[in-house]
């Protein structure tokens, strides 16, 4: 209920307006805030950047923003994908080295077989898609937990990203990519830079947006995104009302790989060469990001808007400990504070949404 109070004044003709807010308008506003469950990474961000904003003048300098935004960036785009896994109650540990495995598939048909590189691009996504899929049937076929199912396939996936690499090209690398065929245009779409203010955003930056955002209005606007919400909520319950259960995690492992295959891409054609270790370790980071954005480790609850967010802060305190000239070695601690936070955060806000929606 809002109050409005008006008085006026004799010969002058002024008037005065108050308007005060109920304290159950206040509380309304209060629990609509809670129950998102990206408020936490939010407020998270938000401090971290004042922090180094504060001790370090090159954080806000152009060179500084466009730095940790694309740091932020490449996580990000994978950390989306990985979020609506999460809520659909899965994980993914293959996405980091899924990143590798697209990138040199891509070199390999491109540099050595001598191959259109959109053509090898194309070739790439539909292995890691395929990839996925299996990763998602073999989840809903078997029974088994998705950390065990993806982690044998990123065991399996590394071993092969050295194995054949090592065995086409005599090293562990694959480089030459700017001399394949279609490299201009694919360079533009992947590893173009943009300068905005003085600031030189790299291609990945406007991945992320758009990945972002077109996650966050399936997720919230759509009947998939429903689905993926009820999955990890409750498997039973979602196959008792007719939710396509089976569909929508396989659905969930493709998207996960997909975002993989973006930033493989992105990074081969700004880089031009891939290592055949890249990516291994990444899968924690997109986990933790997700999880400093809101998604619990249960499933059924979370934000791929915060995920995002969980990224942005991974790119802030990452490249603002290097303004700041510390020894790189703090972020690990600052990794662990974070998730520990994290999850003694989202649980809280996940409580406190329960009761205001009962």
């Amino acid at each position: 209920m809002t109050t409005t109070t008006k008085s006026s004044g004799g010969s002058g003709g002024n008037s005065t307006e108050a308007t005060t807010i109920a304290p159950e308008e206040r509380a309304g506003l209060l629990n609509r805030m809670i129950v998102r469950p990206e408020i936490g990474a939010l407020l998270g961000a938000l401090v971290v950047f004042l922090f180094f904003s504060i001790i370090t003048d090159k954080f806000l300098s152009p060179l500084g923003v466009s730095t940790w935004l694309d740091d932020a960036s490449t996580l990000g785009i994978t950390a989306v994908a990985v979020a609506m896994l999460m809520i659909g109650g899965e994980f993914d540990l293959s996405a980091g080295v899924m990143t590798a495995s697209t990138a040199l598939l891509t070199g390999l048909l491109a540099v050595h077989a001598g191959w259109n590189i959109w053509l090898a691009l194309v070739v790439s996504l539909a292995f890691a898609l395929a990839v996925g899929a299996l990763n998602g049937w073999l989840v809903m076929r078997t029974g088994l937990p998705s950390f065990i199912v993806t982690l044998g396939t990123f065991l399996a996936l590394q071993g092969v990203n050295l194995g054949v690499t090592r065995w086409v090209t005599g090293t562990v690398q694959v480089s030459g990519i700017r001399g394949a065929g279609g490299y201009q245009s694919a360079g533009w779409v992947f590893a173009s830079t943009t300068n905005i203010g003085g600031a030189r955003l790299q291609a990945s930056v406007v991945w992320f947006i758009v990945v972002t955002a077109i996650a966050a209005l399936v997720l919230v606007r759509t009947r998939f995104g429903n689905w993926v919400f009820a999955v990890g909520g409750s498997l039973p319950s979602a196959r008792a009302v007719g939710v396509p259960a089976v569909r929508t995690k396989i659905v969930l492992f493709m998207t996960t790989a997909f975002a993989a295959w973006i930033v493989g891409a992105c990074n081969l054609m700004r880089f031009a060469s891939v290592q055949a270790n890249q990516g291994v370790g990444l899968e924690f980071q997109y986990i933790i990001a997700a999880v400093v954005g809101g998604c619990l480790l249960t499933g059924g609850f979370g934000s791929v808007v915060g995920a995002a967010i969980g990224a942005l802060i991974f790119g802030m305190a990452r490249q603002g400990i290097v303004f700041a000239r510390w020894d790189s070695d703090w972020f690990m601690l600052f990794l662990g504070v974070l998730l520990l936070a994290a999850v003694l955060v989202n649980n809280a806000f996940k409580k406190r949404a329960e009761r205001v929606r009962r």
